[in-house]
């Protein structure tokens, strides 16, 4: 009988379901950390019955550690724990066209948390943030409030409807301890349907779970509490459940990219620098080699002068020895004296006449001076194994652990011997698209800086199956040896990108090196 009134209850919400099930609600997803850990939060919904009628509803919110795990309060599924036989839970994403129905698989009352589990669904879990926190630390609640709901829901299907979560912002009040509980004090305003929800920092990390709300009275403010991150983690390691945690801190997507502009100045600077230094260096080169030239030309025109004059003295000499031997009456000796010494004076004047100049003639072009080429070194591939240092200075990372990882860069572009990449202008990238979860990955390789760097974007359910539609047509699965082949995944891949939000949500840089 419990049985029956248990499939009673849950065909009800089915059917509900079923009234929508026709008709899409598209959940427009921002590029931002909120928005993408709005993909794991979900709506949590008690059924009761009785005699096979639905006699009482109720509502709370909660968010995935699983794909199939969800966490909410212990207090929202406080009746199905109470008369499991006669309250049947239901769990709502935040979108799709789906719900599924649920089962307390663990709960802790004095920590008022609980994990739900569903079959069939592959919700994107969310991160834990295990890192320090100050008063100062700006937090953002996701769930649906039930005074929202009150005003805008038409009828009960309306509960049951996917719907994107109630964003509202705020900031850390205090830590304080409630009956043994670690808590958050914050004034990020929330209602009685918020309960389960997350409360996220700015980068979407779980910082809490939302549990209740102070009664402002005679103008006193309002404030929530929220179950700490310690404490839920301490949940989830008893319930034997893995979750993701984190502990660097936020760094915001703006700030991520002016830093990269800042370094990109940098680097153009530099490189000017180095330019202007590689320029100067050739000037004051071709002025040595010139001066040095001038100098040759010098040496080489007052060499010419001495060998004249030297010829010029021989000369003369040898017509006054002529002379001599003339008054000895040796008529031919001196004959041939005096014919060599003025044949000696001659060709000293016409080397005086034709010694070169002082100024050296440069040759066509001017002197050029071998210059070192600047430029790096083209990669001679293929790299083979290589071990990839995560570096954090040139990253955002938000729920990513930023480990290192290892690769095998083959011939043309073919990476761990399976996986081919695009050549784009001397970098070679690849768009990953599974088909298990809710993230597209844009990886790019510059074989000449050994440059590993992952751009990953959270995208919605519509999101992806729009990326995944295109990704279906791209035929090149593995390496190819065919350019041509190459050359086309390149331009199919470019639909893919145009496809995706303008700022990535993640950006892992890594710097790669040799194995061994």
């Amino acid at each position: 009988m419990a049985s029956d009134l248990r499939k009673t209850g849950w065909r009800w919400v089915a059917a509900l379901a079923l009234a929508f099930a026709t008709i899409l609600f598209p959940v427009r997803v921002a590029a931002d950390d909120i928005a993408a850990t709005s993909r794991s939060v979900v709506r949590v919904v008690t059924i009761a019955i009785v005699d096979q009628e639905v006699v009482g509803f109720g509502h709370g919110s909660g968010f995935a550690v699983g794909p199939n795990r969800i966490v909410t309060n212990a207090h929202v599924v406080a009746l199905a724990q109470q008369y499991p036989d006669n309250v049947v839970i239901g769990v709502v994403p935040s979108e799709g066209s789906k719900s599924y129905q649920g089962r307390v698989i663990a709960i802790d009352s004095k920590r008022d948390l609980a994990l739900i589990e569903i079959v069939g669904a592959k919700i994107p879990p969310a991160t834990l943030y295990g890192g320090s926190l100050d008063d100062s630390t700006g937090l953002v609640s996701l769930g649906y409030p039930g005074n929202v709901d009150i005003a805008s829901a038409q009828s009960a299907a309306d509960y049951i409807k996917p719907l994107a979560p109630v964003r509202s912002e705020g900031s850390l009040s205090a830590t304080r301890t409630v009956n043994g509980v670690s808590v958050l004090l914050h004034t990020a305003s929330i209602s009685r349907g918020n309960s389960g929800g997350p409360v996220l920092d700015r980068c979407g990390r779980v910082l809490g779970v939302n549990s209740a709300i102070t009664k402002g009275q005679e103008g006193d403010a309002n404030f929530a509490f929220a179950i700490s991150e310690a404490e839920l983690a301490a949940f989830l390691n008893q319930a034997k459940q893995p979750f993701a945690a984190v502990t660097n801190p936020c760094m915001t997507l703006e700030a991520r990219l002016s830093a990269d502009q800042a370094a990109d100045r940098a680097a153009a600077e530099a490189a000017d620098a180095t330019r202007r230094d590689a320029a100067a260096k050739t000037q004051l080169a071709r002025e040595q080699a010139a001066e040095q030239a001038r100098i040759d030309a010098q040496r080489s025109t007052e060499n010419v002068i001495a060998i004249a004059a030297l010829m010029l003295v021989l000369g003369a000499l040898a017509v006054g020895g002529g002379g001599m031997l003339y008054q000895r009456d040796k008529q031919r000796e001196a004959v041939w004296a005096a014919s060599a010494g003025g044949v000696l004076m001659l060709a000293a004047i016409i080397v005086f006449v034709l010694r070169p100049g002082d100024k050296p003639i440069p040759a066509k072009g001017g002197y050029e001076v071998p210059v070192a080429n600047l430029s790096p070194t083209p990669a001679i591939l293929p790299l083979g194994k290589m071990v990839c240092k995560f570096v954090p200075d040139r990253s955002r990372l938000t729920v990513s652990s930023g480990s290192d990882v290892s690769l095998d860069w083959g011939q043309d572009g073919c990476m761990n011997e399976r996986t081919q990449y695009a050549d784009d202008n001397g970098k070679w990238v690849r768009v990953l698209v599974p088909g298990d979860e809710q993230t597209v990955s844009v990886v790019e390789f510059d074989p000449k800086t050994r440059a590993y760097t992952n751009y990953r974007y959270f995208l919605s359910a519509d999101q992806m199956d729009a990326a995944r539609k295109i990704r279906s047509q791209i035929p090149l699965k593995q390496c190819s040896a065919d350019a041509q082949a190459r050359t086309q995944l390149g331009t199919q891949q470019q639909s893919i990108r145009a496809a995706l939000p303008p700022s990535y949500s993640e950006k892992l840089v890594y710097s790669c090196a040799p194995a061994n």
